[in-house]
């Protein structure tokens, strides 16, 4: 009976498996409503949850957040507690993008708690790993790399290489932003080998935009921008709108700092937009940053300051505590020395 809605389902998996996410909802949403019809409700689960976790991954958030709390409401019913965990860190990742990191920490920690009643290792790695990148948007670096680093472990007692490599590329940014940029480095290129032997598409791009940010902080502009190169092909093909915004940003700072001043704004004005679409304060954050600083190293003082203020303001309310940071260093770079040198934020 449900012959053509397996067909659907895994055809979709291959396309989601090659990032070829558009071609994976399109059969999704083809084998769910086979599914529907024919009353297979387990399956119906399986979609949704497959749907969300497709969504997320292209950046479609507000998308995902829907289909997670779609799936929590079948598994509920079925009783369901691995789907149920499962969704639960789906919606955690889509809140924490849409830049509410207080109810994600809530929400992977409930999907913590339910993967170690049923003593699921990978579950138990997998929260792990997504509360660490958490902490790390919410600017505590030093719980990022705890968990991370507990992540990084559980995924090797498993053997499971995705996730080790994904780990890798957790403590490679949180080593950035720690300014430790030759452990940045080591923990991108191991992430970047790793994905290469698995074909992960996704998981290139992330690492090659990671090593390309490492080169920028080098002050090696030339070899970042081939990086960023290589992340941006990748991400357009994959359609991923969220993380192609963040290499955009990455190109538009490198630019600022070789003076190329319309070229980072071309780049920081394409990146805000994408932001704007995808709803990530966070990235906002970095956008309004970069072009305020354009504005004062062209002599527009009181715009820039304007946006330093609203970008303050912003990471206040999110309590974004290294944009934060950022936003006063900047204020305070500005105002009180006059200088008129780009800074190179991690």
């Amino acid at each position: 009976m449900n012959n053509s809605g397996i067909k659907y389902f895994e055809k979709a998996e291959a396309y989601r498996k090659s990032a070829e996410y558009g071609k994976a909802i399109a059969l999704y949403q083809k084998a769910l409503a086979y599914f529907k019809k024919h009353s297979d409700i387990d399956r119906v689960l399986d979609c949704i949850i497959s749907l969300a976790d497709t969504y997320r991954a292209k950046g479609d958030f507000v998308e995902a957040k829907t289909y997670y709390k779609d799936a929590l409401e079948v598994s509920g019913a079925l009783d369901d507690i691995t789907a149920q965990a499962d969704a639960l860190v789906g919606l955690g990742l889509s809140l924490r993008a849409l830049g509410d990191w207080q109810a994600a920490l809530d929400l992977i920690g409930k999907a913590s708690r339910l993967y170690k009643s049923l003593h699921d290792k990978k579950g138990e790695a997998f929260s792990t790993w997504a509360r660490g990148g958490t902490y790390r948007i919410k600017g505590d670096i030093k719980k990022a790399f705890n968990d991370l680093q507990y992540a990084l472990k559980k995924f090797k007692a498993l053997k499971d290489q995705s996730g080790i490599a994904y780990s890798y590329c957790g403590l490679g940014g949180s080593s950035r932003i720690a300014e430790r940029f030759i452990d940045s480095g080591k923990y991108y290129t191991l992430a970047n080998q790793l994905f290469n032997k698995l074909k992960d598409r996704f998981g290139l791009a992330y690492s090659y935009c990671g090593l390309g940010n490492v080169h920028r902080m080098k002050g090696d502009y030339k070899n970042a921008l081939r990086y960023f190169k290589e992340a941006e092909v990748l991400y357009r093909k994959i359609g991923d709108r969220v993380s192609y915004a963040y290499t955009l940003w990455s190109v538009g700072t490198t630019y600022k700092m070789l003076g190329e001043s319309a070229k980072a704004l071309r780049s920081f004005k394409e990146s805000a937009k994408l932001f704007s679409q995808t709803k990530d304060p966070r990235g906002q954050i970095y956008c309004i940053l970069g072009i305020g600083e354009l504005d004062w190293l062209s002599g527009r003082k009181a715009l820039a300051k304007k946006a330093f203020s609203n970008a303050l303001k912003l990471s206040g309310k999110y309590r974004f505590s290294v944009e934060h940071g950022y936003a006063k260093r900047l204020l305070k770079a500005y105002e009180l020395s006059g200088k008129d040198i780009p800074i190179n934020f991690p």
